[in-house]
């Protein structure tokens, strides 16, 4: 069960924004990342919670950030509700996506497992519903990932395989790269691994590049979670 720290910045002027205090760990039915975020300062700024199924779909996500509290599943491609700080309106939403992005690594991961992408350097499409600091503002977005590199290295613990990444926001053209070792980001824009207790977990690589994975605008979504009417 890997644990550490992220520091977590503005990717154009290095402003600090928050530490991400985080364990995640794989299980027989999916994947999950829990974490505290912290502000420079040490005042408590939010929290994340994520569990993938085996296929890298989101079956249950909670953010918190200030007052703020979004909940949400993949049911009829994504959906979630929103509460704002007084807790007396909450806002329900759904759009045919994928899964869901923010600020959080954890993130990053889920949409790499998402995708299960092989070295080809072929890019694959996808949609996502990005919740924006501060008040975790649903935002959708359209990127394309393609994994460029994959390189072994040797470690304490055996062979430990760094998958680079390429994503591109379709909307502007602007691309960035993104580093994964198993289920830790080792660097990324905004992102810096400071600390880590324990090695990532491993990952099985698919036997075919984008092995079904549907990017098309009427992709199944398969099974959601039944947490009671609009998520309780």
């Amino acid at each position: 069960m890997p644990r550490g720290r992220y520091s977590l910045h503005d990717p154009h002027d290095h402003t600090p924004l928050a530490v991400e205090h985080f364990h995640c760990a794989p299980g027989p039915s999916g994947w999950r990342y829990v974490s505290q975020l912290t502000t420079p300062s040490g005042d408590h700024h939010g929290s994340v919670d994520l569990a993938l199924d085996e296929l890298g779909r989101p079956i249950r996500l909670e953010l918190h950030a200030g007052s703020w509290q979004v909940r949400g599943a993949a049911i009829d491609g994504v959906t979630w509700v929103r509460t704002d700080p007084t807790g007396t309106h909450a806002t329900e939403g759904n759009v045919r996506a994928h899964a869901f992005t923010g600020t959080s690594p954890a993130f990053l991961v889920a949409t790499a497992r998402l995708l299960r992408l092989t070295p080809s350097g072929q890019a694959t499409r996808v949609r996502l519903v990005a919740f924006t600091d501060p008040v975790l503002a649903p935002l959708t977005v359209d990127q394309s990932w393609a994994l460029v590199n994959s390189e072994a290295h040797a470690t304490d613990n055996g062979p430990l395989t760094v998958d680079e990444y390429q994503v591109t926001a379709l909307d502007t053209g602007e691309q960035h790269a993104v580093h994964l070792a198993g289920d830790v980001v080792l660097a990324a824009p905004g992102i810096e691994l400071e600390d880590l207790d324990t090695p990532p977990s491993r990952f099985d690589r698919p036997e075919t590049d984008g092995a079904g994975f549907d990017a098309g605008p009427d992709f199944d979504a398969g099974p959601g979670f039944d947490d009671g009417p609009a998520f309780g």
